[in-house]
């Protein structure tokens, strides 16, 4: 039965402060997409999208992009085979399924990738892979937005207890033992985790744990300013092996040290300045340690916006040499998959 349930991810903060110029098509659909024969009910009912879509594209330099491995993207690539399309790969979305809907998904998922013109990769582990199926690939890693990075200024809170914040969706892959420990470690500090919670807490949690709400991102920026170090509490597990996650960059573009577990693009980043990989329970204290004393350059930030800026990421991704006019993103309207 594990094939036919669907987890649905809090509403707060989507869609919500786009630009006039974006709209987005919420498509209906019956959580049955990875079953053969079933599928066909949900593209039945998507006709009214393939006319939209239709009427969208013409007169216009148009890309498909598909963010997931669904069964709508690969549709709308293959009715529209002479407008440029691309597979941004920036998970293993198959580790997220399983039984028959994991066999289903990886086939969908290798299908729209040979079929995309284009397609983007987002972490080395994810290059290597799929560089075994198409050569023409693109090392695209997660970036910022770096407007959303001026202006910002800490505000010290009264009793000047250390903040060890966390920004993002507590699941399955969320590793609160080793959250856990850090509070236990740091028992005169504050561990705020802040996002949606699909993982319940293991018991009661040491007072010193604060759980807020998710929020829209410029809430979620203005929390993140107040942090003093900027945890990834991942496991390292199938579903965390190929994953860059944003909120790396998004600490260092406020030149908050960021303490992460061993998994993922972060596995390779033990080393870098102002980021400590933690590798078992053991080195937390440690590490929390060499954390705090961590100072970066005045230079530091603007420095780090400017190289991991989507305007920088955009310049160095392959694409036609061209610009284009209009965009349609199609992405799953089944699971999200949100670290």
């Amino acid at each position: 039965m594990v094939d036919f349930k669907r987890r649905n991810a809090p509403s707060e903060g989507k869609y919500t402060n786009l630009h006039a110029w974006i709209d987005v098509i919420k498509p209906t659909a019956i959580p049955i997409e990875p079953v053969p024969m079933l599928s066909s009910i949900n593209r039945l009912m998507w006709a009214p999208i393939f006319s939209q879509v239709k009427h969208f594209v013409e007169g216009h330099d148009t890309l498909i992009a598909a963010g997931k491995p669904s069964l709508l993207a690969s549709l709308l690539i293959s009715e529209h085979p002479d407008i440029p399309s691309l597979y941004d790969a920036m998970d293993e979305f198959p580790a997220f399924y399983s039984g028959l809907s994991k066999a289903v998904m990886k086939r969908r998922e290798r299908v729209i990738a040979l079929k995309s013109s284009h397609m983007w990769v987002s972490s080395t582990r994810l290059h290597e892979q799929w560089s075994k199926l198409r050569s023409n690939l693109s090392f695209v890693p997660n970036g910022l937005e770096p407007a959303l990075y001026t202006n910002l200024r800490k505000i010290r809170n009264a009793e000047d207890r250390k903040i060890f914040g966390y920004i993002g969706t507590i699941a399955k892959w969320f590793d609160w033992e080793w959250v856990v420990k850090l509070a236990n470690i740091r028992p005169n500090d504050i561990i705020r985790l802040i996002g949606p919670k699909f993982t319940p807490a293991p018991g009661s949690l040491p007072a010193n744990i604060e759980l807020l709400p998710p929020c829209v991102h410029e809430e979620a920026i203005n929390a993140m300013v107040n942090f003093d170090v900027g945890i990834i509490p991942f496991k390292n597990n199938p579903l965390t092996a190929s994953v860059d996650p944003i909120k790396f960059y998004e600490y260092r573009a406020m030149a908050l040290p960021v303490i992460s577990t061993d998994f993922g693009e972060m596995s390779l980043r033990r080393g870098s300045q102002g980021t400590f990989i933690s590798r078992s329970l053991e080195d937390i204290d440690q590490l929390a340690r060499e954390a705090l004393l961590h100072r970066d350059s005045p230079e530091f930030a603007q420095s780090f916006i400017m190289e991991n800026g989507w305007p920088r990421r955009f310049d160095s991704a392959k694409l036609p040499m061209k610009s284009y006019d209009s965009a349609v993103i199609a992405s799953s309207p089944a699971e999200d998959s949100e670290e």
